[in-house]
């Protein structure tokens, strides 16, 4: 006999008026943006100040959008062309689900971009304290991904493995918690600590980098635990989408981390 943990089970609304339905989803999106955005705040108070409190309190909207249009437009482009191609109204349908880190990432970069060229601020030093935040949207952007019991891990017998609702009888690896504690918690506490180091907060595009490559590290880590998307399945033998996309997202972190600072010009 098996043993598995029990789900939780928690309904993924909170509460419902009518049509109307607050979720836990939306919820986490919400905390992610404006905690992530307060964290942001206190980051560019330091060295190499980045930006000043009013463009942290812009960019709010400017990092919402290229999140959710850039999520949107990753799943249908990585994930779900076929489908998209032959619904193409059910693009808009985001309520029902289907985003992308890779394309919100791509998303907040394009945002990064235009808002630093609107400001006349510098792209890395933004980018750079964007990074450091954005580990805190993750987390709870994988907790929510649990209580919808939705990106379950596959079929295992740890003793911490579960049933979830939409994953038949068998016991899974909850795959969401690992990412939560990877992609979330132990990202903020690497950035966090090499942050502290005005040496390296002062070398432009450092940050992003440990960012890319720890965010590519744990995900192609946790994709070994994780059911790959049914329609998708496995790639080039065991490879799955997730960890495909990942590997150009190492390259660029390496390129961010040890590429070489222009020089001073002497005095």
């Amino acid at each position: 006999m098996t043993f598995a943990i029990a789900f939780p089970n928690i309904d993924p609304v909170i509460f419902a008026i009518g049509p109307f339905a607050i979720r836990w989803y939306a919820l986490a999106f919400i905390a992610g943006l404006l905690i992530g955005v307060k964290y942001l705040g206190s980051f560019v108070g330091n060295p190499p100040y980045a930006m000043d409190q009013k463009n942290v309190d812009d960019f709010l909207v400017w990092a919402t959008l290229g999140v959710v249009l850039g999520g949107r437009l990753g799943y249908v482009v990585f994930y779900n062309l076929e489908f998209y191609t032959t619904y193409p109204l059910a693009v808009l349908k985001v309520w029902e689900g289907g985003m992308s880190f890779h394309g919100g990432l791509l998303g907040v970069i394009v945002s990064i971009i235009l808002f630093c060229r609107q400001r006349n601020l510098s792209f890395l030093g933004v980018s750079d304290a964007v990074s450091c935040a954005a580990p805190i949207g993750l987390f709870f952007g994988r907790v929510a991904n649990f209580i919808n019991g939705e990106l379950f891990g596959r079929v295992s017998d740890v003793p911490w493995a579960m049933v979830f609702p939409y994953g038949g009888l068998l016991p899974r690896h909850p795959s969401q918690l690992y990412e939560a504690g990877l992609e979330g918690v132990a990202l903020f506490i690497i950035l966090f600590s090499f942050s502290k180091k005005e040496m390296l907060r002062q070398k432009p595009g450092f940050l992003s980098g440990v960012f890319i490559i720890g965010y590519a590290v744990a995900r192609g880590f946790v994709e070994l635990f994780r059911e790959p998307d049914a329609h998708i399945g496995f790639l080039f033998g065991n490879f799955t989408m997730g960890q495909l996309l990942s590997v150009p997202l190492v390259l660029l972190g390496i390129y961010l981390v040890f590429r070489p600072q222009k020089s001073s010009p002497s005095t």
